[in-house]
């Protein structure tokens, strides 16, 4: 170009004029530039330049030259370090001088940046240096911006240097590829590069010039270190170990193989302390915390460590207050009423990161804390309310089976963390360590603490045995090596109890799944020196030893295995072929010896049954197998076996907690479309009986699936109510989640746990679509329409009218027969009840030859015709009730579309009222009065006041529900009809739910009176029902809840005098023979997922988060003035106080609502209560109260969005999604307000400790939500942020928003320098 000639004029001429000045030579070439229409800096004047000043054309004068260019402006120090760095060093060895000069230059100007450049002069300068360094390239981004290009070239600069520093030293890194550094660091030397055609390199070098290249590697070294040390060097690294944290990992490996190799190079012996200086500054950029003015109020509200270290004696409220998340996870997930489809040992391995972040805590504490909830968990149930609801049995899962997995899962993480090419972790540093081995200390350390906590180590009287044998095996164990001669002098200490307790199955548990050896057998105090001086008589050989030797299934083997749970993997597999391929007695047996204690009490190896009793339910084809017949009938015996078994009320909620719904929802699909579809002879239609019919095992499995989700509520009932997931379950979504887990070969966490079992995957591994079955599928649809609307009329002759009619004769012969007409009773005859056998060989000739779909398809019409003829008189309250026990007996499954249609019918209103008086219907007159006073006291014991309801003189009921409890009360309570009443509990209380008080109340004297072992079950029942439609009920509770946890903020207390977790849920939950007293928190966590509003919990638990905050600021606060009564102790406690307020919020906040309402809080609630004012509501409030009420609502928000979504990326796809579009929402109402846009009611000082401590609480805790927010959102923060001062937050905020933020953070850097 011309510009470029005539630079290149200029510049051989001023060489040759010795007495024109730099500055004389700049201020002519800026006339030159701008009068050719360029702007400066200039693009085109460094590359001439730079092909002035090395070799034989170098000259002292151009390098001053170049200085005062910079200087002035004339040239980017960025555009011609970048040009000089490849152009001096592959010839640093032939040119020191100009290599020493390359490195003084950098030393002054590698930090320089200009953002202000021209956007005409910008461009070039970017595209120039990415060509020359090959930032694109090298670093697999588009280099777009200046502020780009300049931390690519510095970070480039940085690895060259060492590398050079490396390679001068005569060393080299075989494990670094070749391009890892952006330039060759190779010297080039020996190829004749601008050199005259006469002139050649000798070998021999000056000794001058071999000194200097000496002095240059130390003074690389000493430039490296003195950059290194500014913050904005610091910054700049960090965004590539933000972004790039492989390019990061190279640079650390380059500087410890140079620390490594330091004595041995003798250039290098000299550059210990420069050496070391600069390892330091690398070293401390992972865990960079920006200090600019650390004093701020609001700085140290954020810094503020949430845990104090835990005492090894004492683990009071002050240390179980900030885990309580963990107590309410795990009591929430023992709902029966709700089966997560989510694995338990999931959802607790996010939680267990979330709190160990948000905590501060080492891993030590953080598993001490796990450990304690779950044994608080269990111990809560040592004297449970009997009924249909899950007890001890799923509670030990989730100590010994459950947060075993989690830890495993945890244990699985780190080791991947730690076997990655990058050394970034997820989570911020300094909290006890990172790798397996942190963790694996952590781990053990907290399983040493837990023996001093004996009152909670106490085995409930059913798993006494198990501990006891677990002591056993330990004290066998070390006798076994003190006379092999091994560990002969570790020390056994005394303890008070000489059995076993609960951390010996702990310890068990942990050592199955190998997280800790048999070396915990030598602890300190872990078994009594009497039961290891003592000889121990000889175990009992284990029956599951003889099975494995070859032994036949036979009946006393068999009832052996059954109550002994399998210790091993081999021998549930073993199990599992024998119940695919062995004889119909084997195949039976097999099948229930895998239902057995081995699936309820085998901890240590539960998942593994869960895993292959999942598996039974879905037999695959036989090799070779054809015809018409399908297979899964010739596993009928097998199956019958495996589906009674698995449908206990605790085993059900078992394989939730392992979260394998949506795997047994697709395996029993296929059991109810071929057993549905069969029709069956009158000979083998009975329901009962020692051999499974085909309505037996139908019955079974469709009442399993409906269990699954609740199938009688109206389809928008089901979008629009609360729920872990936001919605209540349908089972188009349980099917679209385990499509999804086949898709991702993801079945379920601990399928990967062990290497045999991954080669054992389920029978089908294709998708499952409801289309593929066109009979579950037609019920599907009538059974939603019928909920929705009215059952329209059927056309005599139609198909399924004819069976209706059928179906009606045989139940009208059967009444007219049995003479149940003649009289009504107040209490129908319990000798005709679900699974009955059928009276006579005449009554089963009467039977009709029908497959299941069609009874089920033609039953709603039949309940319409006998409902409609009792409603009109035709028809006796004692034949309706015996007509629905005929056709529960006739097919169980029935009991389902009876559910459905009478809860529908319930709805519409249409039907009249019934008298309950004991004539027309059973009375609960007798045990009304006191169900009600009972049902009051547990009210007014966890603080809630109802108003009284008068009950009138005559107690009604709608008739769908009268007939549908007549009906329910006349089944029997054996456990074999668990499956019946599991299904009959739920929708029951949920239709009595829907009809006005007291519906519940009658229902539930009923139930009472039939069954009084279930009296007080019964009454806690009532009790919830008053939170579904009362929203004072609920705010009473929810305060409540806040009291017995935290105190009251007026100093009084509930009827309790304990606080803290024992307060809120209750050291157990009853006592026999006493009237229930339930904790706040446990009656909330029972309640809270039937309320109907659930959008005013967020309103709710808003307002009492900030009045307890307030009120924890105020105890601190001196009288007389507004500021704290000393400095940073009383803030600690302050802050403290409002961080246990927030995290109780936002647990009852996500157990109400889950996801929904947890995206309302980020999209509505937070933000409706910064724009309220709240004037005089609350008083005077000092500045120091509204500031902490900030801090604790911007706890709220974080922490409730942790516990919904997870902390860091590994999280599914959806919750990213979810988490992303709450927190971009939220974070542009700031960033507008923060503008001006939006005007504000809450107080100034509010505001402002809200947002730091928000964006505070986001880059320590979760910074992975960062890069979610749009660009420009994350820079209206920044520059809200520094008008306020607060620059170490808006730095640390922009820094983590990814590679498109990189740009700002470098203009950033600029304006805080």
């Amino acid at each position: 170009m011309e510009i470029e000639k005539e630079i290149d004029r200029r510049i051989e001429w001023w060489k040759e004029q010795e007495d024109t000045t730099p500055p004389v030579w700049v201020a002519e070439m800026v006339k030159c530039i701008v009068s050719h229409g360029l702007g400066l800096p200039s693009v085109e004047l460094g590359q001439v330049l730079i092909s002035h000043l090395c070799f034989r054309t170098n000259q002292p004068s151009l390098w001053k030259f170049l200085q005062h260019a910079f200087c002035s402006r004339l040239l980017s120090p960025l555009h011609v370090l970048s040009l000089l760095t490849c152009r001096v060093i592959p010839f640093r060895h032939s040119q020191p001088e100009a290599y020493r000069l390359y490195v003084e230059l950098l030393r002054r100007y590698a930090l320089s940046f200009d953002p202000s450049i021209p956007d005409t002069c910008k461009q070039k300068i970017v595209d120039s240096v990415d060509v020359t360094l090959q930032l694109s390239q090298n670093y697999r981004v588009h280099v777009v911006g200046l502020g780009h290009a300049f931390v690519f070239f510095f970070f480039t600069i940085v690895t060259t240097l060492i590398d050079c520093i490396l390679d001068d030293s005569g060393l080299r890194m075989t494990s670094l590829d070749e391009q890892n550094g952006a330039v060759g660091t190779r010297s080039m030397d020996h190829h004749p590069i601008d050199l005259d055609t006469g002139e050649v390199y000798h070998i021999e070098r000056d000794k001058h010039l071999e000194q200097m290249r000496w002095k240059n590697s130390f003074l690389a070294i000493e430039a490296l270190g003195q950059l290194t040390e500014s913050l904005r060097a610091m910054v700049l690294l960090r965004l590539v170990y933000l972004n790039m944290p492989e390019k990061f990992n190279g640079l650390l490996q380059r500087l410890h193989f140079l620390e490594a190799n330091q004595s041995a190079c003798s250039s290098l012996k000299s550059t210990n302390q420069i050496l070391a200086r600069l390892l330091a500054n690398i070293k401390r950029i992972p865990s960079l915390e920006y200090q600019f003015k650390k004093h701020r109020l609001i700085r140290m509200l954020v810094d503020i460590g949430s845990c104090k270290s835990v005492s090894c004696c004492n683990f009071g409220f002050g240390q179980s207050a900030c885990w309580v998340p963990f107590d309410i996870c795990m009591e929430n997930a023992m709902d029966g009423k709700q089966l997560s489809v989510k694995s338990a040992i999931d959802i607790l391995t996010e939680t267990i990161y979330t709190l160990r972040v948000f905590n501060k805590a080492s891993w030590k504490e953080t598993f001490l804390a796990l450990w304690l909830s779950a044994l608080r968990l269990v111990q809560r149930e040592r004297d449970p309310l009997e009924g249909p609801i899950p007890h001890l049995e799923a509670r030990l899962c989730i100590l010994l089976s459950i947060v075993p997995l989690a830890i495993a899962n945890v244990f699985e993480d780190e080791a991947k963390l730690q076997s990655s090419s990058s050394q970034e972790s997820r989570y911020e540093d300094g909290m006890g360590g990172k790798g397996c081995d942190a963790t694996k200390s952590g781990l053990i350390s907290a399983l040493q603490l837990l023996g001093n906590f004996s009152g909670l180590l106490c085995p409930p009287a059913s798993i006494t045995a198990a501990a006891n044998a677990a002591a056993a095996k330990v004290a066998s164990f070390i006798l076994k090596n003190r006379r092999d001669g091994l560990n002969s002098g570790s020390p056994i200490e005394t303890c008070l109890n000489a059995g076993g307790n609960m951390r010996h199955l702990i310890v068990e548990a942990c050592i199955a799944r190998n997280l800790i050896d048999s070396s915990a057998y030598f602890w300190l105090g872990y078994v009594s020196s009497s039961m290891v001086s003592s000889e121990l008589s000889p175990v009992k050989k284990s029956p599951w030893s003889t099975f494995m030797e070859g032994a036949p299934l036979d009946g006393h083997l068999v009832n052996s295995l059954l109550t002994t749970p399998a210790s091993s993997l081999a021998e549930i597999e073993k199990l599992y072929h024998i119940a695919l391929n062995g004889s119909t007695v084997e195949k039976l047996a097999a099948a229930k010896i895998l239902c057995g204690a081995s699936l309820s009490h085998g901890w240590n190896v539960q998942e593994h049954v869960v895993h292959f009793v999942v598996k039974l339910l879905s037999p695959p084809v036989p090799p070779g197998y054809g015809g018409p017949r399908n297979h899964l009938i010739d596993h009928m015996p097998m199956l019958c076996a495996v589906l009674f078994g698995a449908s206990s009320i605790d085993t059900v909620h078992i394989l939730s907690l392992h979260g394998v719904i949506p795997e047994v929802a697709a395996s029993l699909m296929p059991l109810c479309e071929t057993f549905g579809s069969l029709v069956a002879t009158p000979c083998s239609q009975s329901s009962t009986g020692d051999e499974p019919s085909i309505y037996m095992v139908f019955s079974a499995a469709f009442l399993f699936l409906l269990r699954l989700w609740k199938f009688y509520k109206p389809p928008l009932e089901l979008c629009t109510t609360g729920g872990a997931m936001g919605g209540e379950l349908t089972l188009e979504y349980l099917l679209l989640l385990r499509n999804s887990r086949i898709a991702s070969q993801n079945f379920a966490a601990h399928d990967d746990m062990d290497s045999n079992l991954e080669q054992l995957e389920f029978a089908s591994n294709k998708p499952v679509y409801i289309d593929y079955f066109p009979k579950l599928r037609a019920w599907y649809c009538q059974n939603r329409s019928c909920i929705a609307s009215t059952l329209s009329g059927l056309c005599s002759g139609n198909p399924v009218h004819e069976v209706a009619n059928k179906i009606l004769s045989i139940i009208y012969q059967k009444i007219t027969k049995s003479g149940a007409s003649q009289g009504d009773s107040s209490m129908p005859s319990s000798s005709r009840i679900c699974g009955s056998p059928v009276s006579s060989k005449e009554d089963v000739c009467q039977i009709p030859m029908l497959s299941a779909w069609d009874v089920l398809e033609a039953t709603p019409f039949v309940l319409e015709a006998i409902l409609t003829a009792c409603a009109h008189g035709r028809l006796s309250s004692r034949d309706l009730t015996t007509g629905l026990s005929d056709l529960v007996d006739f097919l169980p499954a029935s009991l389902a579309v009876i559910i459905s249609y009478f809860c529908a019918e319930v709805t519409r209103g249409v039907w009249k009222p019934v008298p309950m008086n004991g004539t027309d219907w059973p009375s609960p007159a007798a045990i009304l009065p006191l169900v009600e006073s009972e049902m009051k006291k547990i009210l007014a014991t966890a603080g809630v006041h109802v108003p009284n309801y008068s009950l009138g003189t005559s107690v009604m009921l709608p008739l769908p529900i009268a007939a549908l409890v007549s009906l329910t009360i006349t089944f029997k309570l054996n456990k074999s009809l668990e499956y019946i009443h599991a299904v009959v509990g739920p929708a029951l209380e949920n239709c009595a739910s829907s009809c006005p008080w007291p519906s519940i109340l009658i229902i539930g004297s009923l139930w009472a009176q039939k069954i009084h072992r279930w009296h007080d079950f019964i009454v806690v029942s009532c009790s919830r029902s008053v939170f579904r439609q009362n929203k004072e009920a609920v705010a009473q509770l929810l305060r409540s809840c806040f009291t017995s946890f935290l105190g009251s903020p007026h100093n009084s207390r509930l009827s309790t005098d304990q606080s803290g977790v024992n307060g809120l849920l209750g050291s157990i939950i009853a006592i026999a023979g006493v009237c229930p007293s339930i904790a706040p928190g446990f009656l909330y966590l029972r309640s809270c997922m039937t309320i109907q509003d659930v959008q005013y919990v967020n309103d709710v638990i808003v307002k009492l988060v900030a009045e307890y905050a307030r009120e924890s600021a105020a105890r601190w606060t001196c009288k007389d003035t507004p500021n704290l009564r000393s400095s940073n102790s009383s803030l600690s406690f302050a802050a403290a106080s409002a961080r246990e307020v927030a995290m109780l919020g936002a647990s009852l906040l996500c157990v109400s609502g889950g996801f929904q309402l947890v995206q309302e809080l980020y999209e509505e609630t937070i933000l409706t209560w910064l724009l309220s004012s709240r004037g005089d509501k609350h008083g005077k409030v000092s500045s120091i109260a509204c500031i902490v009420e900030g801090y604790a609502m911007a706890y709220l928000l974080m922490m409730s969005g942790s516990l919904a979504w997870c902390v860091g990326t590994k999280a599914p796809s959806w919750a990213i999604s979810k988490r992303a579009c709450a927190v971009g929402v939220h974070m542009d109402f700031l960033a507008r307000v923060l503008e001006g846009h939006i005007l504000l009611g809450c107080d100034p000082a509010t505001w402002r400790a809200y947002v730091s401590c928000l964006v505070g609480l986001i880059v320590s805790c979760a910074p992975a939500w960062i890069q979610q927010v749009k660009l420009e959102t994350l820079r209206k923060l920044v520059r809200g942020l520094i008008e306020w001062h607060e620059y170490e937050l808006a730095l640390s905020l922009l820094e983590r928003g990814g590679i498109s933020a990189i740009e700002s953070v470098a203009e950033l850097v600029n304006v805080i320098n």
